[in-house]
């Protein structure tokens, strides 16, 4: 699990099957300090996080391709909070 800011949304045209219907987001890892840690990464989220906000973000895999309910899905990283 890591702490993200959420930068942005990305949107496309053509999509694997097992991501219809899910919400990208385009989010940047956090060091403890607050600083970037690395690349921003695209997620899915199934919370509704908006812009600017801080959420948490994993690489579960299990856990994301039970949530898509798809065993040969692509996506690697799901937004599983939203901080207060």
């Amino acid at each position: 699990m890591l702490i993200a800011r959420v930068v942005g949304n990305a949107t496309a045209t053509v999509r694997h099957a097992s991501m219809a219907g899910w919400k990208l987001l385009v989010v940047q890892p956090l060091k403890p300090d607050g600083g970037r840690d690395g690349e921003p990464v695209l997620a899915v989220d199934i919370l509704g996080a908006g812009a600017h906000e801080t959420v948490i973000i994993t690489s579960d895999g299990k856990g994301t391709r039970e949530m898509l309910g798809s065993m040969n899905t692509p996506v690697r990283w799901h937004v599983m909070g939203i901080v207060d």
